[in-house]
């Protein structure tokens, strides 16, 4: 069997699979169904920036300052049995630390620059092996620039550095104008990695109501060539982790982000729609796959295809997308 171990974060890992941020560590036995199934660590629901503030003003409305509601004073709950949305999470971090023997990666989700250090530090505290850093603000302001909102996340980073001892990940979205400017930028302010890509929630219209509606759009293969494409650009070019982020379903979606680069490779819609079963799926997919090509270790063929590493780097650069329409055929009986 081909040696699988990989290190994120500073981290070492048995193998390259670790599910994302979703739902399913909210509970522990479906965490530790993760670990069986072969995840080499876990990285937590987010902790939402809004959560933790709506949970603020209602203490201090209803707990602190019950007086101003004298009426319903008497049907409200003791503040020693209110269990807010941190405390919460903190107590999954110490209850998943106890039972777990991969590491645990707390996620953090907001964008003001306000009460990341405490946040941080409390997670630290609670056991957290490591904190992804999922920072997004969406920019509906068309006198803000991008240099602001780069301004912005590089000081969320270094404001959560300054207090914690644990390494940092910085989960990214795809829309910045330099992303390899913008990962020197987060390496220089202290980041241990960067997971490629965030996958956002976009509302849809229903057309027979006429109203916004939210839906939950889970991933396919596609999305895995966005992350594919930037990680081989990257990879050799940064000493940051590479985490690969969005449309891992099969060992071949995996085998390709880890050609690529990437260091790790993340689960979220796969386990949400298969369960534990797709990642020991993809896990022993990606040692057949190895056995076969004679690949003794991962680090064997790790960045193997990345862009320095090949001999045509214009393959991930402009020049493909002009290959790609000129070599387009349109599908047999279609007439243009």
């Amino acid at each position: 069997m081909p040696d699988l171990s990989t290190t994120y974060l500073g981290l070492p890992l048995k193998n390259p699979l670790v599910p994302s941020s979703t739902p399913l560590s909210r509970q522990l036995d479906s965490v530790l169904h993760l670990e069986d199934a072969g995840a080499a660590a876990i990285v937590m629901h987010s902790l939402f920036e809004e959560e933790v503030r709506n949970d603020e003003r209602m203490i201090e409305r209803f707990l602190i300052n019950p007086a101003a509601f004298s009426e319903a004073s008497g049907y409200l709950p003791g503040s020693a049995g209110y269990v807010s949305k941190l405390d919460g999470y903190l107590e999954q971090i110490a209850r998943l630390k106890g039972r777990l023997e991969i590491p645990v990666i707390a996620s953090l989700n907001g964008s003001s620059l306000n009460g990341w250090v405490e946040l941080g530090e409390e997670m630290q505290a609670a056991g957290a092996d490591a904190l992804e850093l999922n920072a997004w603000y969406m920019p509906g302001d068309p006198e803000v620039p991008g240099e602001v909102l780069e301004d912005r996340y590089i000081g969320l980073l270094q404001e959560l550095k300054a207090t914690v001892n644990i390494p940092v990940a910085m989960k990214l979205s795809p829309f910045f104008s330099a992303l390899p400017n913008f990962v020197r930028r987060a390496e220089k302010a202290g980041a241990a990695g960067v997971s490629l890509f965030n996958r956002f929630f976009q509302p849809d219209i229903d057309l027979a109501t006429l109203t916004v509606i939210d839906r939950v759009q889970l991933s396919s293969s596609a999305d895995t060539l966005l992350s594919m494409r930037w990680i081989a650009i990257l990879h050799g070019r940064s000493k940051l982790s590479l985490a690969a982020s969005g449309g891992v379903h099969t060992a071949a979606d995996a085998l390709k982000m880890l050609l690529a680069g990437a260091d790790v490779v993340h689960l979220a819609s796969a386990l949400l729609q298969r369960g534990p079963s797709a990642l020991s799926e993809v896990l022993e997919g990606i040692g057949e796959w190895m056995e076969k090509g004679e690949y003794s270790s991962l680090s064997q063929l790790k960045g193997s295809m990345s862009q320095q590493k090949l001999p045509n780097p214009s393959a991930f650069a402009r020049a493909a997308y002009l290959n790609a329409l000129d070599s387009f055929t349109p599908p047999p009986g279609v007439r243009y």
